[in-house]
């Protein structure tokens, strides 16, 4: 994936395109964010199911502000 995903206004299928997270996890992060907005993109880290290793691989690709850029990249043709 390339981009950015906004944890604030992201919808579950963007944030489930982050690398480890999927649709179980992203429904985690919308019901977490229902409760409290997160002030940074640490605080996934909250989110039950987001540890460190997970947190390592989408920390380049979370924001608390901006547009959702997130996207796929297309896949190498051999």
């Amino acid at each position: 994936v390339a981009g950015v995903v906004n944890l604030n206004t992201a919808t579950a299928k963007q944030l489930a395109m982050l690398p480890g997270v999927g649709p179980h996890r992203a429904k985690a992060i919308v019901a977490y964010r229902k409760l409290t907005k997160f002030a940074g993109p640490e605080q996934i880290r909250k989110v039950k199911g987001v540890g460190a290793a997970v947190y390592a691989k989408i920390k380049s690709h979370i924001s608390v502000s901006g547009a959702t850029t997130l996207h796929r990249l297309p896949r190498p043709v051999s």
